[in-house]
């Protein structure tokens, strides 16, 4: 579980993506460029991560982070397992949410979400897949838009006790 009150639990940035996700809290954020408080303690000082469209993004650009190494050699975790987060897209000109599963060979898409998605928090489950063989890990993709003050906020990224 990771609700990002004090660092990024172990998600890590990619090196190759073109910016990155930010930690940071509503009371330090100016008014329209994000959610008013945090998914965690709903209050302007809780934490969550967040990419903003700026002038220093151009669309199209992406920021990705992701989660520690997860072994499908856990028996438990050979059928399935889950993970439940928290975003929040809002926005005229919000860029793309991109969730995936990936493993040495591929990545699989479990979630595409484009657009204004409303100015709250929203919960989603994905299920996590495979043949039990391969060690994964999932990936989230921020993708940015065409607006300055708009963006996309994550929270609260539990994975099931399967995994």
């Amino acid at each position: 579980h990771c609700n990002f009150e004090f660092d990024l639990c172990g998600w890590k940035q990619d090196e190759s993506d073109d910016f990155d996700w930010n930690l940071r809290t509503s009371s330090t954020t100016k008014m329209d460029t994000g959610p008013a408080t945090d998914h965690t303690l709903q209050d302007p000082s809780g934490h969550y991560v967040f990419i903003k469209n700026s002038f220093f993004q151009l669309p199209g650009q992406k920021a990705r982070v992701s989660s520690p190494v997860l072994s499908k050699r856990n028996k438990d975790c050979k059928v399935c397992g889950e993970i439940l987060f928290y975003y929040h897209m809002y926005g005229a000109h919000v860029g793309s949410l991109m969730v995936y599963q990936r493993t040495e060979k591929h990545e699989k898409i479990l979630l595409n979400l484009t657009g204004n998605q409303g100015n709250f928090w929203q919960r989603k489950v994905l299920i996590l897949t495979g043949d039990g063989k391969e060690d994964f890990q999932v990936v989230f993709e921020g993708i940015a838009g065409k607006g300055p003050k708009d963006g996309i906020a994550l929270d609260d990224l539990t994975f099931s006790r399967d995994c």
